[in-house]
């Protein structure tokens, strides 16, 4: 279990980030809670118009169950462990998010890419397979369970929304968390499906060297070049 001071720490919400081009934004916001971001999320996808650039937010979220449009309740904590539980307009069944999780929604125009939902989907495992490679992780796909897994264990999942060909939601990767709340849940929907993160597996790079690596995997799998202005 985490201490006080760390939880507290990882808590605390820096000033958010935003870099720009003419074809992508990113937004590193912080630890922010989930229901503002899924908020956000839909009015920027509902707002979009054909020239709005396509973004990537990269965040944490305090601890929250989600589970999508076809949740079903027997996959969901059978009892009130003082975590809230939200049903939302993504894919998939039920999930974990807490703080240590690094977050990735992928707020993209999939027309304007020649993208289809199959491919982005493979686009996002891929970027999160290489990802964990830099790190010294060798991870896999699962036939019919998307996701990214090390050794059996589920260490990155995925959900998507798709509206008016745009899509938002995303992937998620388990970096540097308290696992625990997982127990509570059959994570996306399979009863005793394994879940790991990357301290478990003996990495030690900090969330911020991860969030870096998949962003820059991103937009190798996108194609979404960034203009850096930020020397990094």
């Amino acid at each position: 279990m985490e201490s006080e001071n760390m939880t507290d720490r990882r808590l605390a919400k820096p000033t958010p980030v935003t870099r720009h081009s003419s074809l992508l934004s990113v937004k590193e916001l912080g630890i922010v809670p989930y229901l503002s971001v899924w908020e956000a999320m839909r009015a920027f996808t509902d707002a979009r118009t054909p020239d709005t650039p396509d973004e990537i937010w990269l965040l944490q979220h305090p601890p929250v169950y989600t589970y999508g449009v076809a949740g079903r309740a027997e996959h969901l904590p059978d009892s009130d462990n003082g975590i809230p539980v939200i049903q939302v307009d993504r894919g998939g069944q039920v999930t974990y998010h807490g703080p240590g999780q690094l977050v990735a929604y992928v707020l993209l125009d999939l027309r304007r890419r020649g993208l289809t939902v199959k491919g982005l989907v493979r686009n996002l495992e891929q970027a999160a397979i290489d990802t964990l490679s830099e790190v010294g992780l060798t991870a896999q796909r699962h036939p019919g369970a998307p996701g990214v897994y090390v050794e059996g264990a589920k260490v990155a999942a995925l959900g998507l929304r798709i509206r008016k060909g745009c899509s938002y939601h995303g992937l998620s990767i388990n970096v540097d968390m308290d696992l625990t709340p997982f127990d509570a849940i059959d994570p996306c929907g399979y009863p005793g499906l394994r879940v790991t993160g990357l301290r478990n597996l003996g990495v030690t790079a900090p969330i911020d060297e991860v969030s870096e690596r998949l962003l820059s995997n991103l937009v190798l799998e996108l194609g979404m070049p960034i203009d850096r202005k930020d020397g990094r």
